[in-house]
């Protein structure tokens, strides 16, 4: 027993394992750091890119408005107090003229007056300012800038240069500059738009500064933010989770698949051994049962004894060997319809004598089920190798009930197995199912092997649930036949 199992322990065959054959690399592990930082370095950029859209289009858009107001409002006042002709930007710069009458002068006063008054009560304006064509401050809701020139300033060149419209957003105050002597400071962000003024030929006649703190586009602006980034982020961790579960599948099935990859191979080597073992072992040990008998009947034999037990452990040798070429050839037999409970009770017949002799109680709930997919002797290699292991559990007495049950749709029966014996731990439960693992002093760990191998040949299933010192319960799950 000792040479045989070191030999099989010592196969090449064990060698081959998923971790060799794989090396260290987890997939599903790499697969959701990467896939994290990338898709959320996508995110970012996605939502940093969106929302700087968001403000830029929202900051333009204001600032034209406000341009577009501007100039309405000084047409309109030219238009209203009978102006034709002249030009707002003339009049803010240039407020007097001796050649006009009186009538006009006065016109010309009221509509630079109401014009100036319409800037200074601007919603959400945090400065106003008119510049003349040589950059000098002509008017201002701060009246300490009226006279001042400004003098190195950008985008009021900018704007004088290209006779358009320009924008700045800032975010804080810059006391070193003379255009930013605001009269309350800003809580936020803070935008200046240069409007021109032009005359009929497109020249610029007065450049209108308004600073303003745009309170309810800055709010309009911070919601769609919010939206951007939780739609952002929703969207990255939809992705993600989706990605995530389809490799988790496609892991969970590599990984099957190599354990089965890994089984194929291992029966192999095992049909390939099997068959060294029964042309290298069969005829050594029926010769040496030979001789053992023909010394057992010399008269006067004094190691009559010893011989015996030479025969018996010849035939325990000779058993593990059928069982091990029983479990590794390929499974015969076509599918038939069986009758499971006629098949149970004929099983418990042969183990009639053991159960008495060990003093176990049998017990029944085999309620009357279909006829299920099998195969009678397969079937009955089955039973055999569960009632044996039952009966080996419970050498001191115990009780082995077997019921059966049918499953809410009809289409699976289940037969139940269980005794009372020592169990197992829920490490011997877990690799119970594993090649030539044992519990049992003198046994080759196939038994259960082969009990699922036919359970699955015919499309059922077999489940273990044991405890320690509790016992052990096994379900065979049948098809029903059609």
């Amino acid at each position: 027993m000792n040479a045989a199992s070191s030999w099989f322990k010592h196969l090449p065959f064990r060698a081959f394992t998923p971790t060799t054959a794989l090396g260290q690399f987890n997939l599903l592990r790499w697969f959701s750091v990467i896939s994290f930082i990338i898709i959320g370095a996508v995110a970012i950029g996605l939502g940093s890119l969106s929302t700087r859209f968001l403000m830029n289009e929202s900051l333009e858009r204001d600032a034209l408005l406000s341009a577009q107001f501007i100039q309405a409002v000084a047409v309109g006042e030219i238009r209203h107090h009978d102006l034709t002709g002249m030009q707002m930007g003339a009049i803010l710069v240039s407020p007097m003229y001796a050649m006009l009458n009186e009538q006009t002068l006065s016109n010309r006063a009221r509509s630079r007056s109401e014009f100036l008054d319409h800037l200074a009560h601007l919603p959400d304006s945090l400065l106003a300012t008119i510049y003349s064509p040589r950059r000098v401050v002509v008017w201002s809701t701060n009246p300490a800038l009226i006279g001042r020139k400004i003098i190195d300033d950008p985008a009021l060149e900018a704007a004088f240069t290209t006779r358009g419209q320009v924008s700045a957003k800032y975010n804080e105050v810059q006391q070193q500059r003379l255009d930013q002597q605001f009269m309350q400071p800003p809580r936020a962000f803070f935008i200046e738009n240069y409007i021109p003024l032009h005359d009929e030929q497109g020249n610029v006649l007065a450049m209108v500064e308004i600073y303003k703190e745009p309170v309810d586009l800055i709010e309009r602006v911070n919601r769609g933010f919010r939206l951007i980034w939780m739609a952002t982020a929703l969207g990255g961790l939809a992705i993600y989770v989706g990605l995530f579960w389809i490799v988790w599948r496609a892991s969970k099935l590599l990984a099957s698949q190599q354990d089965q990859l890994v089984a194929n191979k291992t029966y192999g080597g095992l049909v390939e051994m099997s068959t060294a073992v029964a042309h290298s072992m069969r005829n050594p040990l029926a010769s040496i049962r030979t001789s053992a008998e023909l010394a057992q009947g010399l008269p006067g034999q004094p190691a009559g004894k010893y011989i015996d037990d030479i025969v018996s452990q010849v035939d325990r040798m000779s058993i593990w060997v059928r069982d091990l070429l029983l479990c590794l050839r390929p499974l015969r037999g076509e599918s038939e319809q069986v009758e499971l409970i006629d098949a149970v009770r004929g099983t418990l017949k042969g183990f009639e004598q053991q159960i008495e002799r060990s003093r176990i109680q049998p017990s029944f709930d085999l309620v009357p089920v279909p006829l299920v997919v099998s195969h009678p002797l397969l079937l009955a290699q089955v039973l055999n190798s569960i009632i044996a292991n039952a009966i080996e559990a419970m050498p001191e007495g115990g009780r082995l009930h077997m019921a059966t049950s049918l499953s809410a749709d009809g289409h699976t029966v289940y037969l139940f197995i269980n005794d009372t014996g020592k169990g197992m731990t829920r490490q011997q439960e877990m690799a119970a199912f594993k090649s030539f693992y044992t519990t049992k002093q003198g046994g080759l760990g196939i038994g259960l092997i082969m009990v699922r191998q036919i359970m699955e040949r015919f499309g059922g299933e077999v489940q273990l649930d044991s405890r320690e010192q509790e016992g052990t319960r096994v379900c065979l799950c049948f098809n029903v036949s059609a």
